[in-house]
């Protein structure tokens, strides 16, 4: 256990190192462009995503999964999958590419470029599908670090050649530049720096094998990719790309901070689970602790950014994005609960019941979809609230199998939520009461961040609420283990 405890906090140190690193310098460059591109630029690229999601879901979503699952997966597991994807992938882009026209004709007036970028964008399709499998790798090894650099690369890179191309004038090409090349840019740099050498080999054995896993958590993830992209869907075609552009933007801001912490947790804590999956007492614990510590670092960052987010707003994008706020603000209240359907699922996916979570998805996505259905006539905060609701369900339902399998019961969710989510709601509602003060924008935020994280630090070391206290001693023994091994290499 103490082998596993190590693994995970290393990887979770170069995870969100990766994280962190790559979304400051992203979310530089989206604010550069979102001040200097049209707001229907942004929709557009929203609405081509969504069939390139579709795309990537039907390719890498089940097999990934299913090789860090597998305790024995060799590399003709790897190479078996890698070869497969790749076929899958170039199919799958060639049909986007030959309906490109009928797809742009779909949404009408207003949507002539969507063709064009849906083809040029469409090429992250098959590189995907490589770099699924070499995330993989990397996961199934816990060598988090050559992914660090991987990613801090391709994004450095990516920033560079969006920021040229909008001040050169591309318009809606700059941000399909942008993405290309960070996909590239990925793949080639994670593909130069871990050993993973593919073998020509497409066994159907092993890959009928992977399949009896991995196809329920690919089905249940299309379910969930198809069910979550329906609202750009049905926002793109009912209402405008301003609309659009004006809720992805709100859910784009607090989702660059959820998703990479998110990410990092979910990459680090599936293979720590897979590895002890016949005892379900370790994969409580684990468990457990990954929730009570996501939702300590998330809820206040959630709650604090709906508390300034129309200053915030204001100062970073400009008054024109002023109505993407109350999105942004329904999107922080659902994104604080990520972590619990991250979290229980991935317990799950790791003990090898890929059956219930395909069942989850066709009970959680059946009754959104309603909810959806209902909303859709009532305007976009209606379809935004729909987000919210279902959120909230699809967390009460993900919980519901670990009862069971590891024996972890609501009430004990709710011991280990509660700190972080009580004291991130105080917190935001000071935060919130000092922006009424007559001062000056940037200052204004400035108070307002300062104070809410050294009211968030100050209470959490005075109250010694759990999750802090286990913060601060795992970062001190990893520091120390680090300087340790430093004087070791050096006295080598």
């Amino acid at each position: 256990m103490s082998n596993t405890k190590d693994k995970v906090l290393s990887g979770l140190f170069w995870k969100f190192g990766e994280r962190i690193t790559a979304q400051v310098v992203t979310f530089v460059v989206s604010l550069v462009l979102a001040r200097k591109l049209a707001t229907a630029d942004y929709g557009l690229v929203s609405l081509v995503m969504v069939f390139i999601t579709f795309a990537n879901a039907l390719v890498v979503n089940g097999f990934g999964t299913s090789l860090i699952q597998k305790k024995d997966a060799d590399n003709k597991d790897f190479s078996t999958v890698l070869w497969f994807q790749i076929i899958t992938a170039s199919c799958l882009y060639a049909l986007l590419f030959a309906t490109a026209p009928l797809i742009a004709s779909f949404f009408g007036e207003g949507y002539e470029l969507l063709s064009p970028v849906l083809r040029v964008l469409g090429l992250r399709i098959p590189l995907t599908a490589i770099n699924n499998v070499q995330q993989a790798f990397v996961a199934k090894k816990m060598i988090f670090k050559k992914f660090f650099f991987s990613t801090i690369i391709g994004t450095t890179v990516s920033a560079v050649v969006g920021i040229w191309m909008v001040y050169a004038g591309c318009g809606v090409w700059a941000i399909v530049g942008q993405y290309l090349t960070n996909t590239v840019m990925d793949t080639l740099i994670l593909g130069l720096t871990i050993h993973f050498k593919p073998a020509l080999i497409l066994s159907k054995t092993r890959l009928k094998t992977l399949f009896s896993y991995g196809w329920k958590i690919l089905v249940a993830s299309l379910i969930s990719e198809v069910y979550n992209e329906l609202r750009t869907l049905i926002i793109g075609k009912k209402y405008s790309k301003n609309d659009l552009a004006f809720f992805d933007q709100g859910k784009k801001i607090p989702q660059l901070i959820v998703v990479n912490i998110n990410t990092s947790i979910e990459n680090v804590l599936f293979p720590a689970i897979a590895s002890v999956q016949n005892n379900p007492v370790d994969v409580k614990n684990i468990m457990r602790r990954a929730i009570r510590t996501s939702i300590y670092i998330l809820c206040p960052l959630m709650f604090g950014l709906a508390a300034v987010g129309e200053p915030l707003v204001k100062l970073i994008l400009t008054d024109k994005w002023l109505p993407c706020v109350p999105f942004l603000r329904i999107f922080c209240l659902a994104y604080c609960l990520e972590p619990i359907q991250t979290d229980n699922l991935q317990a799950i996916k790791a003990v090898g019941r890929s059956d219930i979570i395909l069942k989850l998805e066709v009970i959680k996505k059946g009754s959104g979809l309603l909810i959806l259905l209902a909303s859709m006539n009532f305007g976009v905060n209606a379809i935004a609230y729909s987000m919210l609701l279902t959120t909230i369900l699809a967390a009460t339902v993900n919980t519901f199998p670990n009862r069971n399998l590891i024996h972890y019961s609501y009430r004990e969710l709710f011991i280990d939520m509660a700190p972080g989510l009580a004291l991130s709601a105080v917190m935001a509602g000071l935060v919130y009461a000092i922006g009424f003060l007559p001062i000056p924008l940037i200052p204004l935020i400035a108070i307002q961040v300062v104070f809410g994280g050294l009211f968030y630090i100050g209470v959490s070391f005075l109250l010694k609420l759990e999750p802090f206290v286990y913060l601060k001693n795992t970062g001190f023994d990893f520091l120390k283990g680090m300087l340790r091994k430093k004087g070791k290499q050096d006295e080598t």
